[in-house]
C-alpha cells in the first residue's frame, strides 16, 4: 500500500498513545498502590475501566484489514473506528469527572507522585482533545465496507494487525472481531448501568453508597 503523506503522524499517534495510556497510567497506579494514596488510586482504577475501551477498539479494527473480508469482519472494522473516536473523549471525562476525586487529590500535600498524576492528567486532556478531532473526519471510514477499503482508512488498521500478528498471529478474523464486539457489549452494559442507574444515585461521586 503506497504511503500517505499523513501515514507517519498517525504512527506517532499510536506510539503517544502506548506512553500517555499505558506506559505513564501503569507507572502512576503501581506508584499510588505503593504509597496507599486511596484518592489516586481509585482515579486510576475508574481510569483503566473506561480505557478499556481502546483495547476493545484495537480488536474491532483489526479484521478491517483490506483483503477478502467477510461482512461481519468489514462491521468490525467500522465499529472500530467509532469506538476510537468514543475512547478519545471518554478518557479525559473519566479524569475530571469526580468531584469529590478532584477534591481529595487537590487536598493532598505536595509531592512528586500528585505533580505527575496531575500533569499527566492535563497531558492526557490535551492529547485526547486533539486526538479527537483528528479522528473525526476519518469517522466516514465507518459509513460502509467499501469505504472502510480506503487507503486513508486502512492506514489506521495497520497498527491494530500488527498487535494481531504478534498477540494472536493464529487466530483468524473474524475471531478478533469477536472478542471485540464480546468487549464492547459487554463495556455497553456496564456504561449504560453508569448512566442510567449508578449517576442518579451518587452523581459525580466516585464512592459507593
Amino acid at each position: 500500500m503506497e504511503e500517505l503523506w499523513f501515514q507517519p503522524f498517525i504512527w506517532t499517534d499510536y506510539r503517544l498513545a502506548i506512553v500517555f495510556t499505558v506506559i505513564i497510567p501503569l507507572i502512576l497506579t503501581i506508584w499510588a498502590l505503593l504509597k496507599q494514596v486511596d484518592a489516586i488510586g481509585r482515579l486510576l482504577i475508574i481510569y483503566w475501566r473506561v480505557a478499556s475501551l481502546l483495547l476493545i477498539t484495537v480488536y474491532l479494527l483489526s479484521p478491517g484489514w483490506i483483503g477478502e473480508n467477510s461482512p461481519f469482519e468489514a462491521f468490525c472494522g467500522q465499529m472500530g473506528f467509532i469506538t476510537a473516536l468514543v475512547a478519545r473523549i471518554l478518557i479525559p471525562v473519566s479524569l475530571w469527572f469526580w468531584v469529590d476525586l478532584n477534591d481529595e487529590i487537590k487536598d493532598l500535600p505536595g509531592s512528586s507522585l500528585k505533580l505527575m498524576v496531575t500533569s499527566w492528567r492535563w497531558a492526557i486532556t490535551v492529547y485526547g482533545s486533539i486526538g479527537a478531532m483528528i479522528r473525526v473526519p476519518f469517522l466516514s471510514c465507518a459509513m460502509s465496507p467499501s469505504s472502510l477499503e480506503n487507503p486513508s482508512c486502512q492506514v489506521w488498521i495497520q497498527a491494530p494487525v500488527g498487535y494481531w500478528s504478534i498477540v494472536h498471529g493464529d487466530t483468524t478474523p473474524a475471531f478478533m472481531g469477536f472478542l471485540g464486539l464480546l468487549g464492547l457489549s459487554i463495556y455497553v452494559l456496564y456504561f449504560a448501568y453508569f448512566l442510567f442507574i449508578r449517576l442518579g444515585k451518587q452523581g459525580r461521586s466516585a464512592l459507593e453508597h
